[in-house]
């Protein structure tokens, strides 16, 4: 029985609770049992809080017999990215610098989860303040795959991947500031959504702006569904929050998408585009044309090597903020690779980050009209499988890293909401990822397409 238990959605766990077939207690139990075995092979969960966990999901069990949850995922074992401030647990953003303190509140996120009754009991995996997107940290070490253990879960939110994926909670939070929802998504077989930027409030913020997103991964749309009608909404701490919204994401998942214009993107640019990537997605188009959707290929109007030359300037101008909150004393103890790019952001000249903001305006105005003309976008989540353990990126076919792997910092830069949904295994047993793009505030839409393909092939998870 626990082993089910283990592979329930949320969205199942709640009709369990209220038909009084299963109780939180007896989830939490068959979870952290799962979690004791797997997890010394996984290390996904580097804080577990089995004694709070067990009184949060000793409330939940009474208001579930009264009859009185307090929202449909009341009950459900989630854990909370490393770099998302818990109270009581310190925020370690995956570094050996920071100070390892019990927060003294909750992030916006974690406040609202905990109000809709979820039992938080641990912290998932991240690299080091979450700047790659494969999961290793010096302060915690390798996090791997629980479909092929060789291979990485994808970043920065690996450690949210592995874990529900694995069967360690059915929800989990992850932030997005280039793919780290969607990356490691694709690479564990769930379905990541970042939303339009604001939908889901940032406090406190973090140090790259609005590139990061926080969102849930879940193992099936409906629970991101869910959790984003928990998510959603204003928070006055946070200046570019979109204001309330009555949307019910759930409610809409079951519109038609008989007649949406899909617009199909395989490549953005000429970069490798690995063969069972681009037959997977192929065969996606195809399931999208079943649902009565004219689905086209289109030209892409940004091309990754502009997007990361524009992404990059972003991203490392906000590390080198790194150098300055930590003595020059302790720099050895970061992950080589972030200190190398904090260092390279320290470089930047005002006309490189100025001209970068600039064209970030203009990339999103030409996506704007993309989406004008399509109500959707689909293209390869990534470019690649998973690379193994112990790499940042995976090699190209030459042999040399490819920085190139990943379709999805683009989004990011523009601000439009994207959801990656699983469309196929590879011949190395780990999925692959379809993204889902739509415009800016069309997160009901993004999601009714995420489920609509998934009541087509829904994949099986792994029971490792």
């Amino acid at each position: 029985m626990s082993q089910d238990l283990t592979q329930a959605s949320a969205a199942e766990l709640s009709g369990l609770y209220a038909a009084r077939k299963a109780s939180p207690v007896e989830v939490l139990e068959a979870v952290l049992d799962r979690v004791a075995r797997l997890n010394p092979v996984l290390n996904a969960l580097p804080l577990i809080d089995a004694d709070s966990a067990r009184a949060q999901a000793r409330a939940s069990e009474a208001r579930w017999a009264k009859g009185e949850p307090l929202s449909p995922i009341d009950g459900v074992p989630t854990s909370i990215k490393e770099l998302i401030k818990v109270k009581g647990w310190p925020l370690t953003m995956a570094s050996k610098l920071t100070d390892k303190a019990p927060q003294t509140e909750d992030a916006t996120t974690v406040s609202r989860l905990r109000e809709a009754g979820c039992v938080l009991f641990a912290t998932n995996s991240s690299p080091e303040y979450g700047f790659k997107g494969v999961t290793d940290s010096p302060l915690n070490g390798i996090t791997r795959n629980p479909w092929n253990t060789e291979r990485t879960p994808g970043g920065s939110s690996g450690g949210a991947g592995a874990a529900v994926a694995a069967g360690f909670g059915p929800l989990s939070i992850g932030t997005d500031g280039g793919g780290s929802v969607r990356i490691p998504a694709a690479c564990t077989g769930l379905v990541g959504l970042k939303a339009t930027y604001g939908r889901i409030p940032a406090w406190p913020a973090s140090m790259h702006g609005d590139l990061a997103n926080t969102g849930p991964m879940t193992r099936t749309t409906r629970d991101a569904a869910l959790m984003l009608n928990v998510l959603k909404g204003s928070d006055v701490r946070d200046p570019l929050a979109l204001p309330p919204t009555d949307v019910d994401f759930v409610a809409g998942l079951d519109r038609s998408l008989k007649g949406l214009k899909v617009g199909l993107v395989l490549k953005f640019g000429d970069f490798f585009l690995d063969p069972e990537v681009e037959a997977a997605v192929l065969k996606a188009a195809e399931r999208f044309r079943a649902l009565g959707c004219e689905v086209v290929p289109i030209t892409p109007p940004t091309e990754n090597g502009e997007t990361g030359q524009v992404f990059v300037s972003h991203w490392f101008a906000a590390l080198q903020r790194l150098l300055q909150l930590y003595p020059e004393a302790r720099h050895n103890e970061f992950d080589p690779a972030l200190y190398d790019q904090a260092k390279i952001g320290a470089k930047l000249d005002v006309q490189t980050i100025i001209n970068s903001q600039v064209r970030r305006r203009e990339m999103a105005h030409a996506w704007n009209q993309v989406f004008a003309e399509h109500d959707l976008v689909i293209s390869p989540t990534l470019a690649t499988l998973p690379p193994p353990v112990g790499k940042n990126v995976p090699d190209g076919p030459d042999g040399r890293p490819n920085p190139y792997w990943s379709n999805t910092a683009i989004f990011n830069l523009t601000r439009h909401p994207a959801v990656s949904v699983p469309c196929g295994v590879s011949s190395i047993g780990t999925p692959i990822g379809l993204q889902i793009a739509s415009g800016h505030t069309r997160d009901d839409l993004v999601l009714a397409a995420a489920e609509a393909f998934e009541r087509q092939d829904p994949l099986a998870f792994p029971r490792i």
